[in-house]
């Protein structure tokens, strides 16, 4: 046993070329802990409502709508912010969204949406892109501060009761599909299925 201990000892201490391999393993470790760190503020930055709203496309557009909704303003006092809504909490599903936004990129190179006008002609297709990312992930986002399993449906309207205990509880419908325009102008909804 002592011999493989001394075999493992001399391995980690032998030199290489110019360098140890315990040498090159703990810098290897050392190195990764400052890309994860860096990784992980790079990626909590662009996780932000000041990121999301430095492009005039953004500010101009959805959060000048989004200023005049319940989510921004309301009695308690709580304020989704973009990425409260574009951005699932868990990690995983965290950096899918980022890879998937990562596309939105190249729409900022190109000015895509550059203009008032241009936003307005795209508007259908960017919602009902966001609406098909939500029903997919069961209204992920949504569920994040509004937990079904606590809403007092005593305290909802008639009409609202009967969806959320029906439809909702049922796995039948998720919040995107009644909840469309909460938190921004709806596009014109002509050809939109259920409208």
């Amino acid at each position: 046993m002592k011999a493989f201990f001394l075999r493992v000892w001399h391995t980690l201490t032998k030199p290489s070329v110019h360098y140890s391999l315990g040498f090159l393993t703990l810098g290897g470790f050392i190195a990764g802990i400052i890309f994860w760190g860096g990784f992980n503020t790079a990626l909590e930055l662009t996780n932000t409502e000041k990121f999301c709203i430095s492009c005039h496309e953004m500010n101009d557009n959805p959060y000048d709508e989004l200023k005049t909704t319940i989510h921004f303003s309301n009695r308690s006092g709580v304020r989704a912010t973009c990425p409260d809504c574009h951005v699932p909490h868990e990690w995983t599903d965290k950096i899918a969204r980022k890879m998937q936004a990562s596309k939105e990129v190249w729409g900022k190179v190109f000015g895509t949406i550059s203009t008032r006008e241009k936003f307005l002609e795209k508007r259908k297709e960017l919602a009902e892109h966001e609406w098909a990312r939500l029903k997919a992930n069961d209204s992920l986002e949504c569920r994040n501060c509004h937990n079904f399993d606590y809403m007092d449906f005593t305290s909802q309207s008639i009409r609202a009761a009967k969806q959320h205990s029906t439809s909702l509880a049922s796995g039948e419908k998720t919040c995107i599909d009644c909840h469309k325009g909460i938190a921004h102008h709806l596009p014109d909804m002509e050809g939109v299925r259920g409208w």
